[in-house]
């Protein structure tokens, strides 16, 4: 036991301690962690990737211009009934909303790809764990395995 001002404290507790690494350092240990993957896989990932962006940004545009020339308020063109009125601005709110959703997609593809490019793709964002390649095949844009990600979800996040 070693005393420090009145406290006993164990030899191997304060050399634990003396170990431990701030969350932020932890974190950035994590992300630093290269892949696994060779090339080729990357390669389809990748390819994967921009595929489904494409796709996405084409949805992306149908929807925001369909919710963009709905009548959503405009009474410029007032229907025969208010309620109309309150269903074209919802409808167009709802749109808008779903929008938001499929952006905030986006953002994780372009993510997906920049862990491509940084080689750090497949690897925990949280644990430094490999993510399993059937969890990348089903959502290439992910960034935790599924135990993480049930942590992530729940408010365990780092």
């Amino acid at each position: 036991m070693i005393s420090t001002k009145g406290l006993s404290i164990p030899k191997r507790a304060k050399q634990a301690a003396a170990q431990e690494v701030s969350p932020e350092a932890d974190a950035e240990r994590v992300r630093a962690i290269r892949t696994r993957m060779g090339d080729a896989e990357l390669k389809r990932f990748r390819d994967l990737l921009i595929e489904k962006r494409q796709e996405l940004i084409g949805v992306l545009n149908t929807m925001e211009e369909s919710a963009l020339r709905s009548n959503g308020g405009n009474l410029s063109n007032m229907p025969l009934h208010m309620a109309d009125v309150g269903s074209d601005t919802y409808d167009q709110d709802f749109t808008l909303g779903m929008a938001e959703a499929e952006r905030k997609l986006l953002g994780e593809i372009d993510g997906a790809i920049r862990r491509i490019d940084d080689r750090t793709y497949g690897v925990c964002q949280m644990t430094g764990k490999p993510i399993p390649k059937v969890r990348l095949n089903a959502k290439p844009w992910a960034k935790y395995t599924i135990e993480a990600a049930r942590l992530v979800e729940a408010g365990h996040s780092r």
